[in-house]
């Protein structure tokens, strides 16, 4: 019972720590083993009592500890499995705390592939750090991490900071990175692979590092497109220099999300490494801007909890659009605004917490939250707006904040009436949707947009020549993609004109509304629609491969001819759909069939990315329900750390035990599943 109540003050008090207790630093030496998926280390924090307290705790997820001592003296603790609590030996004034730990970390510490393919890295976001370095949970303790990392020679390892030395053993490398300024546990990073990268320095004499591995060598320059005129831009435009020594960029395999902030060092999917033509469809500049916007808000300034989440999240929105606006141009940055209005708004309708809430959506933390900023900045006046929020991050250098401390940096250069728009755009669940639309009604594009928005109630021959002349106008190509998808049903000897006007306008996005919107091919529009094969566009020349293959049976051997070199993007979605479709055409290269299958199914193990994985099981699933030398790949995907592919394999199994011969086999083959397999396909079979 009295451990119980050790417990309770301790929870209790938790939040409130930083304030008697301050960390100052911590230096880690940790070692880890792939084998076994874990991590061990030995930990030497230096932090000062400022007040008296029963008890300090640290953040610690079932780790074990040994050789603990405060101030060189071994001295008593507790270890509840989620926290280190400390209650003896530390004095007012300055301490230090060393301690051995080891960890098998659950989650946030993720290893992908095997052996020579393999990579290892973190994601912390949030509170999730103290799975694998005993840390603090609450982002307002704020300390200088410094790491040396052992790990073997063959391999790179990329942390925090600057790289101040590698030492160099038999078989290991000791990687010793060094920070000077303090920030936050979750933005503690840790990257293991082997990779190559292209060098850069921003305008200020900052070094950038860019990532990528061998086999992307010939996607680099792409990916990383216009990443020194980011940089330089949000430099300028924030006020404030970077506040790190060195920025890093490192995409790995599997990654949880598009991209995190780690101070210094963002991590980001691999998906986003892309070539010339993967570019135009699925590009890393707006996660590129987010990311490193973040290292001002969110790293070099942090939320105090929750409910001002939107300081962070919102601020890197809609720093990322004005850095897009840089590169891509006024429309591109209203065109943003206005789908991410138009998304808020249909979102409302259900979405019903505010901005100001630790409970509210990540729609309304980034989106609505940028759009909030938009509406000051546009208010105030862009200098005043700059001003302010220099003075913002000035003032709370390296320190956490609410949103108060920003907008009263806002009354200090401006004449706003806060009070209204607190009320209006921070606490109300509502979308100002008037206000918004007065804004974008100024940009001549949005203008357009909202006419051809109106004609949708109107008839076709009622709108055609509106429509024909937007077509042939040198209006941004959104314009033009939506009034396609609003003729999509109209039929084809109609809309003629119009469509060969899109072709002709030889814009990417607006012949990829042509392939999206016609579901009848005549005759004489044959030989122009197959003309799209040829856009730089891989998912143009997805929907057109698969459209051809399924509407003209004759030309079926003659355009897999044409694409079988065809590969895609990360996610081999060119390659999997030929193989897909290659098999299903009788009679083209029958002594290959075996092959191509092959090739499939080896798609869908685990030697891949979930996201080649993934496909490569819908293909198969698709031509044949009751494939089932998929199967095993399909519950082995069941413990998969990514939550998306995860969830995607139940709800493919659920669907397949509806089935009884599936259940069956399922049954029968379960004990040749690990254990970790079973204990999740067990769930899916006792599931009524």
């Amino acid at each position: 019972m009295r451990y119980y109540f050790l417990l309770f003050i301790t929870s209790f008090s938790f939040s409130q720590q930083y304030i008697s207790v301050d960390f100052k630093s911590v230096f880690g030496k940790i070692a880890i083993n792939q084998a076994e998926k874990s991590i061990s280390g030995d930990v030497n924090y230096e932090f000062i009592i400022n007040s008296p307290t029963d008890s300090i705790t640290l953040d610690a997820q079932k780790m074990t500890f040994s050789n603990l001592k405060i101030n060189n003296l071994e001295v008593n603790y507790k270890n509840s499995g989620k926290k280190l609590i400390l209650f003896q030996g530390f004095i007012l004034g300055k301490n230090t705390l060393s301690f051995h730990y080891e960890a098998q970390p659950k989650q946030t510490l993720y290893f992908v592939g095997n052996q020579e393919n393999s990579q290892i890295w973190t994601q912390g976001q949030g509170k999730y750090t103290s799975h694998w370095f005993p840390s603090f949970d609450d982002t307002n303790e704020k300390l200088i991490f410094n790491l040396d990392i052992i790990f073997d020679k063959n391999f790179q390892v990329l942390s925090n900071g600057i790289l101040a030395n590698k030492v160099v053993n038999s078989n290991t490398i000791t990687w010793q990175y060094r920070m000077k300024n303090p920030m936050s546990s979750y933005l503690l990073a840790l990257v293991i692979g082997k990779y190559n990268q292209l060098k850069s320095v921003s305008k200020s004499g900052i070094p950038m590092e860019l990532y990528y591995e061998s086999d992307d060598e010939v996607k680099a320059k792409s990916t990383y497109y216009k990443s020194k005129e980011i940089f330089d831009f949000l430099e300028k435009e924030i006020g404030i220099r970077y506040p790190w020594e060195v920025y890093k960029q490192i995409p790995v395999r599997d990654f949880l999300y598009a991209g995190m902030e780690n101070t210094s060092a963002t991590i980001f999917s691999r998906d986003f490494v892309i070539d010339e033509i993967g570019f135009n469809d699925r590009n890393y500049l707006n996660v590129n801007a987010h990311e490193l916007a973040h290292q001002w808000f969110g790293d070099f300034i942090t939320a105090k909890n929750g409910n001002h989440h939107w300081l962070q999240e919102g601020f890197a929105t809609y720093f990322a659009l004005l850095a897009e606006k840089e590169i891509l141009g006024d429309d591109y940055f209203n065109y943003k605004l206005y789908q991410n209005a138009q998304q808020i708004k249909t979102a409302s309708k259900t979405d019903t917490i505010p901005i100001l809430s630790d409970k509210a959506s990540s729609l309304t933390y980034y989106q609505k939250g940028a759009w909030a900023l938009h509406i000051l900045r546009t208010k105030i006046g862009e200098k005043a707006f700059r001003k302010a929020t220099k003075q913002y991050l000035k003032k709370y250098a390296f320190q956490n904040v609410d949103t108060d401390d920003f907008l009263s940096e806002v009354q200090k250069v401006s004449g706003f009436d806060l009070v209204s728009y607190r009320k209006k755009w921070l606490e109300s669940p509502f979308f100002e949707s008037d206000e918004a639309n007065e804004i974008l009604a100024k940009n001549d594009f949005i203008k357009i947009m909202n006419q051809i928005q109106k004609c949708k109630g109107k008839s076709f021959a009622e709108k055609k020549d509106f429509f024909e002349q937007v077509m042939i106008s040198s209006v941004f190509y959104p314009a033009k993609e939506a009034l396609l998808f609003q003729v999509e049903k109209v039929p084809f000897e109609e809309k003629r004109i119009l469509i060969n006007l899109a072709l002709n306008t030889n814009d990417i996005y607006v012949r990829q509304a042509v392939a999206k919107t016609m579901s009848e091919i005549p005759d004489e529009f044959k030989a122009s629609y197959f003309s799209l094969l040829n856009d730089e566009s891989y998912i143009t020349r997805e929907i057109v491969l698969a459209t051809i293959w399924s509407k003209f049976p004759d030309e079926q051997k003659d355009v897999l001819d044409k694409t079988k070199a065809w590969i895609g993007f990360n996610d081999k979605n060119l390659r999997i759909l030929w193989l897909t479709l290659a098999l299903q055409t009788k009679e083209y290269e029958t002594g290959s069939k075996v092959n191509f299958y092959d090739e499939l199914l080896g798609y869908a193990s685990a030697k891949n990315e979930s996201s080649v994985r993934q496909n490569a099981i819908e293909s198969i699933l698709y031509s044949n329900q009751n494939d089932k030398n998929i199967l095993t790949d399909l519950v082995n995907a069941l413990t998969s750390h990514k939550w998306q592919f995860s969830k995607f394999a139940r709800e493919q199994i659920r669907l397949l035990l509806k089935n009884q011969a599936h259940r069956n086999y399922f049954e029968n083959v379960f004990e040749k599943f690990s254990i970790f397999e079973q204990q999740q396909l067990r769930k899916l079979l006792e599931d009524k």
